[in-house]
């Protein structure tokens, strides 16, 4: 089925449309005394939004005692949703974020500061009744308080007529874990075939392989990663919810030290020696008068009729939230409402960077999606339903011309259950941008606006607004 733009746009789904109902309470140091939300999504013509998402992150920055989270789906007559980069939790976020920054204005307290204050910790109790686990929340904090980007002065606007703000958020993502499944055959030169069900939507075929060299002490380019459909390869999850470096990375590792028991086992019966007296380090196998790398081994296995292979399937129940925290300069044309990205960092916890280049990547796509999301994206209905800017040219989407190089910065707390500390890191950076963009217009302006995308017409109805 071929479908032309306009067709994918009116059929094939956004995310949800959402009015969340936001209430905390705090004491005059700001400590959070309790908090109540009230999120209610769009659904779309039958359930399915991601409403438990967008509730169970709502609060997820901060440690709470007392919290009461509500959600309602509504269905309408439109196209059923679909997800979108950390599904929900930008649309909650942004209420929390936005009332948070308010608290942080009335009681005078820097917006960072507040957040310390009420940071969400190891053992930290969520409203779902589940404790967090080791995370680095306050990490980033302090990586973003230490940037050049948050100690630098904000600089005095480009002409009359013009302001600036510099705004702040934070935001977490649970990353979810599920089933992961692969195959792994040695070959004769002593490259490994990965066989994967896990879709390569960010990289992950460089992040699992570059784990699997790791196990078997080899380059990564001895690794060749497949991504395979379901008639050959065990069962796999869906690949999204940030999961895929870490839990099928970790089918990886253990399919990786399989193989090298089996390739023990076989140099075993050739040397003729006891496995146990086989020592297998950095890519070498040492027995008791022998010793061969990798590849050589792989050429004696062969030699003998011996190629082995290994399998795995991992299904950890460990969830590994990552935290991202922003800070975004712009500058509001205070006539025609438009705002300019002027600069944009982001501190995000990955556990540990297998890969550092495309974790960056993943970090500053999702800023990218939601500095969109926050002063571009809308769709329009017109009163009988149907979408009225069905095409890129009237759906604007940012550009290279609408953002300043996003500055990343990789925060490594590891995670506890995975061997090498991953973290999984597609989703967490979208979490809180459009709120931190919403806050630098705030600063701004002085107005804040409650109503995503903030277009140029809501910023002039803001500012023309009288107190």
């Amino acid at each position: 089925m071929t479908m032309s733009r306009s067709e994918v746009l009116r059929a094939s789904g956004p995310t949800s449309a959402s009015r969340t109902r936001v209430k905390v309470g705090v004491d005059e140091r700001g400590i959070i005394t309790a908090a109540r939300a009230e999120v209610v999504l769009e659904a779309g013509m039958h359930p399915g939004s991601p409403l438990f998402q967008a509730m169970l992150m709502a609060f997820g920055p901060y440690w709470l005692e007392n919290v009461e989270i509500e959600g309602w789906e509504v269905l309408v007559n439109k196209p059923h949703v679909h997800a979108y980069r950390a599904p929900g939790a930008p649309l909650s976020s942004f209420a929390v974020e936005s009332l948070m920054n308010e608290i942080a204005e009335m009681l005078e307290i820097d917006p960072l500061e507040l957040r310390r204050r009420n940071a969400a910790v190891a053992g930290a109790w969520r409203a779902d009744g589940t404790t967090l686990p080791v995370s680095g929340n306050v990490e980033c904090l302090d990586a973003i308080e230490q940037s050049d980007h948050w100690k630098s002065p904000l600089g005095e606007p480009s002409g009359p007529g013009k302001a600036r703000g510099r705004g702040f958020a934070s935001g977490m993502w649970r990353n979810n874990t599920f089933e992961s499944s692969l195959d792994l055959r040695l070959h004769a030169d002593g490259c490994v075939t990965l066989t994967e069900g896990s879709v390569d939507i960010g990289g992950s075929r460089t992040s699992i392989a570059l784990q699997l060299a790791e196990v078997l002490g080899v380059h990564v380019s001895t690794i060749q990663p497949v991504v395979v459909d379901t008639d050959s390869v065990g069962f796999n999850h869906s690949t999204g919810g940030s999961r895929t470096t870490n839990v099928t990375g970790q089918a990886a590792i253990l399919a990786g030290r399989r193989l090298v028991e089996e390739m023990t086992d076989g140099l075993a019966e050739l040397w003729g020696a006891d496995s146990g007296d086989i020592e297998f380090d950095d890519g070498v196998f040492l027995g008791p008068d022998q010793r061969a790398d990798f590849a050589e081994a792989a050429g004696l296995l062969s030699a003998a009729g011996q190629l082995p292979t290994a399998t795995a399937t991992v299904a950890p129940t460990v969830k590994a939230p990552s935290y991202a925290i922003h800070a975004c300069d712009v500058e509001v044309d205070l006539e025609t409402g438009k705002c300019d990205v002027l600069r944009w960092t982001i501190a995000q916890d990955a556990g540990r960077a297998i890969y550092p280049p495309y974790v960056e990547g993943q970090m500053q796509g999702g800023v990218a999606q939601g500095a969109g999301w926050a002063l571009l994206e809308e769709y329009w209905y017109d009163e009988d339903g149907v979408l009225a800017n069905d095409s890129l040219l009237d759906y604007r989407t940012p550009t290279a011309l609408d953002l300043p190089p996003i500055e990343a910065i990789i925060v490594e707390v590891p995670n506890p259950a995975h061997p090498f500390g991953v973290r999984g890191v597609g989703e967490a950076s979208i979490v809180a941008a459009p709120a931190a963009a919403a806050d630098a217009v705030a600063r701004a302006t002085g107005k804040r606006l409650r109503d995503l995308p903030i277009s140029p017409p809501r910023v002039v109805a803001a500012v023309d607004q009288a107190d």
